[in-house]
Order: C-alpha cells, then structure tokens, then sequence
C-alpha cells in the first residue's frame, strides 16, 4: 500500500478510535454515583435549589446525584475542593453570584471561577431583601437608615460569609446612605439566619429564598427588596430605590458549574436535564414559592454573564475599599 494512503487510512482510523471512545464515555456516563458540591452550610440558598434539583437529575439520570456541603471563607473552600477534583463528570459544583464578587475581594485564591469550573447554566435568579428581627421597632428603610445614622455602628448585620453578595450588599448599601454597621459574617446563610431569628443579628440583606418563609411566619418583616422591580412574593414592599436609594440594584444568583476537564457531552447532557427540570410544574411552583425566577441560558451564554458579573462587583469592592487577605 502507498505510505501516504496507509497513513491516511492510519489517522483516520485513530480518529475513529477517539471519536467511538468518546461516544463510548458519553454514553455510559453516569455509571455511579453524582456529588454536586454545594460550598455553603446546610438550609442556605444553594441548598434551596441544589436539592430539588438533585432529586430530578437523579430520576433523570438513573444515577443517585448528591449535594455535599462544603462550608467556609464565603464559599470559597468549597470552590477549591471542587475544582481538586477530576472533571470526569461525577463532580459539579452549585455556587452563587458570590463566586463573581471573590474573584476581586479575595487577595489570593486557590481557584478562577473561569478557568477551573466550566459553566452549565444559571438555575434561579432571587431578589434580596432587607430584613430585621420582628421585634426591632423599624417599620420603613427610612426609619431604618435615620437610627443607623444616628447611631454609627450600633446595628449590625449578618451574612454567609465574608465576601458574599449579601455582605457586599451593604457594603454597598454603607456607601451610599453614608451610614456605618457591623459585619457579622457566618458559614452560610443557614446559621445566619438562625441567629436574626433569635435576635443575635439585627438585620440582614438575605435572599429571598431563605427569608420568604421566615417572613410569613411573622419572624421577620421585609422593609425593602434590593433589585429595580417589586418581589411579587411581597408585593407590598417597595424597593431600596422607592426607599430613596436611587441606582441601588442587586439580584442574588445560582448556577452550575462543571470542573474542567469535564467531556463536553456530559456538560450537554446535565444542562439539558437542568433545563428539562426547571420546567417542570413542581419545580416551577417550588421556585416560585422562594421568591426565584428560573435561569437555563446555555453556557456559552452563562460564561459571558458571569464575565459581566465579576467586572461589576469589581468595582462595587473598589469603591467600597473592602478586601479580605487569605
């Protein structure tokens, strides 16, 4: 045979060989058991969303898929164990708009967000709100921002963690109204909002979905929602800039990531099964009962948001001077 051919002939088959085992992977995936790690405490956010989902992937994919919490550093440590692991398709990783703001606030990190994970899609969108313990006296963000200014310092507030969005909220929220609270950050948003209940913290911007059912059991009251529309959870709450905070606009995100390295059809399959879940009736209603709008843009669209997230709160770390050494 001429060497020419019998190369030609050589490398396709090669390809073939690739192609087929490829196929061969994606076809068989998943052949045992599926870890979303989920970087924050047990009843936070994330885990609002990542076990419903869970359940359906596992329904959907024979497999059983199982969220494993990974708390500490605003969700930070949990980023890195995920993204140590292989990206062979057993491991994903259900992290927030917090993801975004570490990668300016944080002098040195153990991971990049765009370069270690491989995004999926966006899965809810959720207003925060502003809320107290139900027996301080607050009855408005007026009265609110009045005593905080009266009295530097003598509120203060909890969060996830140091470096989450509901810290940097009220970072933001410090720099415009000029007032000056006190950061208690915790493990997650779970034992944060243990502690508000209790009246350990005083106030809290907390997403929706942790907050709304505290809310209707009376445990908190909901002076303002942090996005530019009304929550039609609380329809009756205005927004910080009704409140007299004009530019204020802040919407807590979760979405999915894979770790890198992860076959591209395995990427396909779980956005796929993460979209066809997001339709369903029970999922639809239980994300309408946190107070979430539902994501499934496609990665690529999802990439080129979270781009646009990390500049933007970028400069909200700049111009709050806040910065966390690790």
């Amino acid at each position: 045979m001429n060497k020419t051919l019998f190369c030609a002939a050589g490398f396709a088959a090669g390809l073939c060989m690739a192609a087929a085992g490829t196929l061969a992977h994606a076809q068989a995936w998943p052949s045992k058991p599926i870890t979303i790690v989920n970087p924050f405490a047990p009843g936070g956010g994330v885990d609002a969303f990542a076990r419903p989902l869970a359940l359906k992937y596992s329904t959907a994919l024979g497999q059983q898929v199982i969220v494993e919490n990974v708390a500490g550093a605003g969700g930070t440590v949990g980023a890195a164990n995920a993204a140590r692991r292989p990206g062979d398709g057993y491991t994903f990783f259900m992290g927030a708009v917090h993801h975004a703001i570490a990668e300016s606030l944080y002098a040195k990190l153990p991971y990049n967000i765009e370069k270690d994970f491989l995004p999926v899609t966006v899965v809810a969108y959720v207003p925060n709100v502003v809320v107290v313990n139900a027996r301080l006296p607050f009855k408005s963000m007026k009265e609110f921002i009045d005593y905080a200014r009266a009295n530097p310092n003598k509120l203060n507030f909890g969060s996830a963690g140091n470096g989450t969005s509901h810290h940097l909220a009220v970072e933001l929220f410090k720099t415009i109204t000029g007032t000056k609270l006190t950061h208690v950050p915790y493990k997650g948003a779970g034992p944060m909002m243990q502690d508000l209940i209790a009246g350990q913290v005083d106030f809290a911007f907390d997403g929706m979905g942790t907050a709304a059912t505290q809310i209707r059991a009376g445990k908190l009251r909901p002076l303002a929602v942090t996005t530019t529309k009304r929550a039609p959870l609380i329809p009756d709450v205005p927004t910080l800039q009704e409140a007299g905070i004009p530019g204020y606009d802040v919407t807590t995100w979760y979405a999915l990531w894979a770790v890198k390295g992860t076959p591209k059809e395995i990427v396909d399959r779980i956005y796929a099964e993460t979209v066809k879940a997001l339709a369903l009736p029970d999922i639809k209603e239980y994300w309408v009962q946190q107070g979430a709008e539902a994501g499934g843009q496609p990665p690529e669209q999802f990439g080129k948001y979270l781009n646009s997230e990390i500049a933007k709160w970028a400069k909200v770390v700049k111009d709050s001077g806040a910065k966390i050494d690790n």
